[in-house]
């Protein structure tokens, strides 16, 4: 079998004070393993100098000229890595949350042909991550994770998480369509529609040490109701096809 090709996809949105340690620790990575992987940082339309710091420091990276949010950076990353003939994408946040020695983990099942699209998760048994957010948050987590089992009957307990895989078919499905506003959880809703297989995998995380995450306590409620509806419209448009 030929060695299968992977694509870090890291956006980034003010993150000059820590970008440049995330890629140095997938650098370090990337020198010692055998796994033929790069990496490209989407700068999500950044008001600080993280712009200047990717050039400094000679950093693979697409510029958006204005921002985008979390859903439009990371199309932004899959559409890159299907007009590269990458094999496999992966999603690897800017902020230093995600555990680069858990990737192995992350694609094995896409290398083993058991799963077309993968999530990294805190909340499962084999999962080694110390870090599991708020109490209230994992509460959200929750009811997300049940209103999705509801819709569609399959379990996914980090629905929220960021750290996840996909091989060319599932590249191919978000080049078409990925969600600009709650992307991690109304995102499955299209995968499951269209036979995509999805599998989660214990991953380790961290809790973010720069950046300023994109979901605040005043913003919580509107969330929850906002992204529990876009659920649920996805899974409704997602039988009528």
């Amino acid at each position: 079998m030929n060695k299968q090709r992977i694509l870090l996809i890291i956006p980034a949105y003010n993150e000059s004070e820590g970008i440049i340690k995330v890629v140095e620790v997938v650098k370090q990575y990337i020198s010692k393993i055998e796994l033929e992987i790069d990496y490209v940082v989407i700068n999500d339309g950044s008001t600080d100098n993280e712009e200047e710091v990717l050039r400094e420091y000679n950093i693979t990276h697409i510029e958006l000229i204005q921002n985008l949010g979390i859903g439009g950076a990371v199309q932004t990353g899959y559409m890159y890595a299907l007009e590269n003939s990458y094999d496999i994408a992966v999603q690897f946040d800017g902020d230093g949350q995600h555990d680069i020695h858990s990737l192995p983990n992350l694609i094995e099942p896409i290398l083993n042909d058991e799963a077309d699209f993968t999530v990294g998760s805190r909340f499962l048994d084999e999962s080694n991550s110390e870090f599991k957010s708020s109490k209230s948050r994992q509460l959200g987590i929750k009811i997300l994770s049940s209103l999705i089992y509801m819709s569609s009957k399959i379990k996914i307990k980090d629905v929220t998480s960021g750290y996840r895989a996909g091989n060319r078919k599932a590249i191919e499905q978000f080049v078409k369509r990925y969600p600009r506003q709650y992307p991690e959880p109304e995102s499955y809703m299209h995968l499951f529609s269209k036979n995509i297989r999805v599998k989660e995998v214990g991953v380790r995380m961290f809790e973010r040490t720069t950046g300023v995450s994109s979901i605040n306590l005043i913003k919580g409620v509107n969330y929850m109701v906002s992204v529990s509806l876009a659920i649920l419209a996805s899974s409704i448009l997602g039988k009528e096809k």
